[in-house]
């Protein structure tokens, strides 16, 4: 049940991400670093579980950002030697002197990766430029469903704007925790923007406190909870469920929200094999100046306790190469 929601909107940061990663909590994953050569102008996680060690998230020094939300597609033929996470690897490992397009990108998905093969998925990608005139490059948006360049769509091409998804198709406004996101992460900026006093310690930490939202309902002692995944849609954070009752299921299917029966969550779910819920958050600022601030908040260790305050965060801040172009 990951959630993203993408601004334009703030005069003085121009470029916004605000992103949960939901999986299962144990799965091993690495922490937010530039990754290894040749890709070291790389920033992110990495999903070490698969040999192709892909990403959900991640951004380059020149401003290449790509983030990817799964979600269960069953009536997509899915090959088993293909890697969602592999799709954000191929945009942002990208070297840093091409000049590839994000029109040439998604050709690249089509013709030579058959996305169409890959699984359900929605992915948001594109370079971060310094807004001219009111607008900005934007995002482009393409799917499993995309079989032409043309298909792709592009969101947040002008200042002012606030977009999210989450584990469905882009603009399917029958989540409520993407409808909540949005408009909570609007009356952050205006806040900010509004008081004109705060830090930015204080703005990110407003951030993270939108991503650490749990709305999930809690059924009464001993009441059955027969349609637990669908209520994932309605929560930003998701705490640890599952155990025993989603072991050894799809996280996508628990991702799609489609109904899998779940037992008793009272909120003391023991983290462990099988429990699912919030793993990893990331808020991204780009400034007016073109500098990247980019902070990954661990919520679970790998063995599933809670982090604490003073290791649970890695910050991250430089500058794009490029801004001005």
């Amino acid at each position: 049940m990951c959630i993203s929601v993408v601004s334009t909107a703030h005069p003085d940061y121009p470029f916004i991400l605000i992103n949960n990663r939901d999986e299962f909590i144990n799965r091993p994953t690495a922490r937010a670093d530039w990754w290894d050569s040749p890709n070291g102008h790389v920033l992110g996680g990495r999903d070490l579980q698969r040999q192709i060690r892909g990403t959900w998230l991640a951004i380059t020094k020149q401003g290449r950002m790509c983030n990817l939300t799964n979600f269960r597609d069953d009536g997509a033929e899915v090959a088993q030697n293909r890697s969602r996470g592999g799709l954000v690897s191929a945009y942002v490992a990208t070297p840093p002197d091409s000049d590839e397009t994000d029109e040439a990108f998604v050709k690249r998905l089509v013709d030579e990766i058959d996305i169409q093969k890959v699984g359900g998925f929605t992915l948001l990608f594109g370079r971060i430029r310094k807004p001219k005139d009111g607008k900005v490059l934007g995002l482009g948006v393409v799917s499993n469903r995309t079989s032409s360049v043309e298909e792709a769509t592009r969101i947040c091409e002008t200042l002012g704007k606030t977009q999210g998804l989450s584990n469905s198709h882009f603009g399917d406004l029958t989540w409520p925790k993407v409808v909540h996101g949005e408009h909570l992460l609007s009356q952050a900026i205006s806040a900010n923007v509004s008081r004109g006093d705060d830090s930015q310690e204080k703005f990110i930490e407003r951030l993270f406190d939108i991503l650490s939202i749990d709305t999930l309902p809690r059924p009464k002692p001993g009441e059955p909870f027969q349609t637990f995944t669908r209520q994932l849609r309605n929560s930003i954070f998701i705490p640890p469920v599952g155990g025993e009752a989603v072991k050894d299921k799809p996280a996508d299917k628990l991702a799609a929200a489609d109904g899998i029966a779940t037992p008793d969550h009272g909120g003391d779910v023991k983290v462990g094999d099988g429990v699912y819920g919030t793993q990893r958050q990331t808020v991204i600022l780009v400034s007016s100046e073109g500098k990247v601030t980019f902070v990954e908040r661990t919520v679970y260790d790998a063995e599933g306790g809670t982090m604490s305050d003073d290791t649970r965060d890695r910050w991250y801040e430089f500058d794009i190469e490029g801004w001005e172009r």
